[in-house]
């Protein structure tokens, strides 16, 4: 006869033992069967350990019907907010029905995603200025999302860009390459276009080259290029694979030059070339496979 007795759950005490008090006491359970342990999962198996039926990872469902990414979906599931049919996830792998199975995040029961909705989608727009990049704006301003037309798929900003800067944006639904795109440690480089005020001398050019701090912590390196300046005005080109919040207008204020006019050209080999202000079209497949390239090392899978 099995019993279920409370143990350490391998999801706490192995990889995040700094969650180990946050974890409803149900997901930590286990049934002790004839002197050994077994995870009382949610999730059926065959005897191989494989899922049963047309089951998939409950990370590639969730992110599939847009909840978050596979990573942040593991999280929800270390919180306790995931259940299926009741039930709390209690380990990983899980793998569930989407059409069979009841689904809830906090609660809230997640739609299956149609097969069209869930194919990949990478559409370029050339941001106009006023236009943010939310999926949802308290404000009522127009967003990124709105000029891009009727896409069938759930699609988001690449990063962002605040209201009063222009140029380019990525929206995808491709939630592994948004990650690899926006993450530092990936060294994806960005480009942008400055116009400030004042003469940007070469004091202001090298520290900009070296990194400058903004909040206690030093900015990664950057590639600087001045186009033009005068005792006023400077435009100069700017490079980055790190993406903090308005971080290219933050470093030049604090070097004492206002930004005026800022424009993203590029983002690793993707320029906003040809493409008029507002517009948008969707990217080429060579395109998104030179993205998936344009880091330090290429994403896969």
């Amino acid at each position: 006869m099995g019993v279920v007795a409370p143990v350490r759950c391998c999801l706490r005490s192995a990889h995040l033992p700094w969650m180990s008090n946050r974890l409803p006491p149900r997901a930590c359970y286990r049934v002790r069967w004839r002197g050994r342990l077994r995870a009382a999962s949610c999730c059926p198996r065959s005897a191989s350990g494989d899922p049963i039926g047309e089951k998939q990872r409950i990370q590639k469902v969730l992110a599939r019907a847009g909840v978050a990414s596979r990573r942040a979906v593991e999280q929800l599931i270390l919180e306790g907010r995931i259940t299926v049919n009741g039930s709390p996830v209690a380990e990983l792998p899980c793998f569930v029905d989407a059409e069979a199975d009841d689904i809830r995040l906090d609660g809230r029961p997640i739609r299956p995603v149609a097969p069209e909705a869930a194919r990949k989608v990478y559409v370029l727009l050339n941001k106009p200025r006023g236009v943010v990049c939310t999926q949802s704006d308290p404000a009522g301003r127009p967003r990124a999302v709105d000029l891009v037309g009727d896409v069938p798929q759930r699609i988001y900003c690449v990063g962002r860009l605040d209201a009063e800067s222009t140029g380019l944006i990525l929206l995808t639904n491709d939630g592994p390459l948004t990650q690899y795109l926006t993450h530092p440690r990936h060294g994806v480089p960005k480009t942008y276009l400055a116009e400030v005020d004042g003469r940007l001398a070469g004091e202001d050019i090298e520290k900009l080259r070296g990194g400058v701090y903004l909040d206690g912590r030093r900015t990664g390196r950057a590639a600087v290029k001045v186009l033009r300046r005068s005792p006023t005005r400077s435009l100069v080109e700017i490079t980055l694979t790190e993406g903090r919040n308005r971080e290219v207008r933050r470093i030049l204020a604090r070097l004492g030059h206002k930004v005026r006019r800022l424009k993203r050209v590029a983002i690793g080999p993707i320029t906003v070339r040809g493409l008029k202000i507002g517009s948008f079209r969707p990217l080429r497949r060579s395109e998104v496979r030179q993205l998936r390239q344009s880091g330090t090392t290429p994403l896969t899978g």
